[in-house]
């Protein structure tokens, strides 16, 4: 059967077929940590939906597993593939097929990168607004399949509120369309939104209509501030959206993140000391037309909760406190390996989480810098594996436990395994316990609607 897959694939596919053995064995990990445990059958590089309806009419005939893939930036193991599947790349469908300013919208092929988007978008005075730490290197598709967020989606929501339809190729190779290229629309269910987010187990997006905004007009004012401990600088956070306000950007780092970054930008000049300034930082943002008065209630909320603060209305000057933050990961990565988590409580419960990761890194002896959105309750725990904690390439048990605590201490806050990254292969044992058995099987029924042989993402989200 392997043979007859690889003939068949090659007579309609031709050169977008790869079959070399590094390529295979580039699509066997992402950027979770996770590896699979064999390479691939074969990686398809779609140039067209006419290439993707193919894969998968090949892949119904012969019951063989599709792993939808994008740039394989992803941090869950949600497009990653294993022995007997066909990993299909849509990283080179990548054109931007309409911009329409007059109705704000734009219509892209799945591989375009976030960052290429918005920077062709820019010299129309539009924007899209979803915003990963990884927009410079994810795809737009990537970006809809885990309904990704990012530092900006406290204000401007995450990715499901920035599209409006979508063209989907189902498992047996029929495309539909889905959504409204209209603002409204409410005839019959609303299959664009659950297609968003489901990590290619449903179909596979080849097209994308998405809902532009104009750029911000007005200043951007930013406010940097330094509390003693995370309890504080949370309760400024919060005493910031009690107020009304919503800022574009709302961050919080602990002080394991802030002595890592120190150390990192050491030396630096113009940077601003980290650790030595505080226990917590909490870094504000506010743009439009209203930036200045926000940002002034903002500041006077971070002096009242004890924040050693600054607000700057200059470009430089807000690149310079942004630059702690966006320092994070760089310095991270100067520890040791890292594997970037995500879980998402109510914004009440953020202290009791950072508490919560504090006991785990204690208890497993673990470094678990932590950085959060505080704006919507989403904290990224970093844990870091020290240089020589990895044998063979593979994270140590140890490291898997701790990651396991994190979510438990997640779904006990009222919270949830993954505010932006997925479910993929690392979460889907928890998946359950969160849903609860109801939900959870009509979810698979769902599933078997769309895919009832299971070839789509197989192992992916459900067990």
């Amino acid at each position: 059967m392997t043979d007859q897959v690889i003939d068949k694939l090659r007579a309609v596919l031709g050169e977008a077929l790869v079959l070399e053995p590094s390529r295979l064995d580039a699509v066997r990990e992402d950027k979770s940590g996770f590896r699979s445990a064999a390479a691939p059958l074969a990686v398809v590089e779609a140039r067209s939906a006419e290439d993707v309806a193919a894969v998968l009419r090949i892949a119904t005939e012969t019951r063989t597993p599709v792993v939808p893939r994008g740039a394989g930036t992803g941090l869950a193991g949600g497009a990653i593939g294993d022995a007997g599947s066909i990993v299909l790349s849509l990283r080179g469908m990548d054109r931007i097929l309409e911009v329409d300013v007059a109705d704000e919208v734009a219509v892209v092929e799945p591989g375009i990168l976030n960052g290429d988007l918005n920077a062709a978008l820019r010299e129309q005075g539009l924007w899209w607004a979803p915003d990963p730490a990884s927009k410079a290197i994810s795809t737009v598709g990537g970006n809809i399949a885990t309904n990704a967020g990012g530092i900006l989606c406290a204000k401007y929501g995450v990715t499901r509120e920035a599209v409006l339809a979508l063209t989907v190729v189902l498992a047996d190779g029929r495309t539909i369309e889905v959504g409204h290229r209209t603002v409204k629309g409410v005839t019959g269910y609303d299959l664009a939104a659950l297609l968003i987010g489901s990590e290619g187990t449903l179909g596979v997006i080849v097209r994308a209509t998405l809902k532009l905004r104009r750029l911000p007009t007005g200043d951007v004012a930013t406010l940097g501030a330094y509390f003693p401990s995370v309890r504080a600088a949370a309760a400024a956070s919060s005493a910031i959206t009690a107020a009304g306000l919503r800022p574009a950007a709302l961050e919080l780092l602990d002080a394991a993140s802030l002595a890592a970054i120190e150390a990192y930008l050491a030396g630096e000049a113009g940077t601003v000391p980290a650790a030595t300034r505080g226990g917590a930082y909490l870094l504000v943002q506010t743009d439009g037309d209203g930036a200045g008065v926000e940002a002034a209630e903002a500041l006077g909320i971070l002096l009242e909760h004890g924040g050693d603060a600054e607000l700057t209305t200059d470009p430089e000057e807000g690149e310079r406190l942004l630059r702690i933050r966006r320092s994070a990961h760089p310095a991270f990565e100067r520890l040791g390996r890292v594997l970037i988590e995500d879980v998402a409580v109510p914004r009440s419960r953020l202290v009791d989480m950072f508490d919560a990761v504090e006991r785990i890194a204690a208890r497993h002896g673990i470094a678990i810098p932590t950085i959060a959105h505080a704006g919507d309750g989403n904290l990224h725990p970093n844990l870091v594996l020290p240089p020589g904690g990895e044998q063979d390439g593979t994270v140590p048990d140890v490291v898997w436990l701790a990651a396991g605590e994190l979510f438990e201490a997640a779904l006990a806050l009222g919270g949830t395994l993954t505010g932006e990254h997925g479910v993929g292969l690392l979460k889907r044992r928890w998946l359950e316990r969160e849903l609860g058995p109801d939900q959870y099987e009509l979810q698979r029924r769902i599933k078997a609607a769309f895919d009832p042989l299971g070839i789509l993402n197989p192992g992916k989200v459900f067990p």
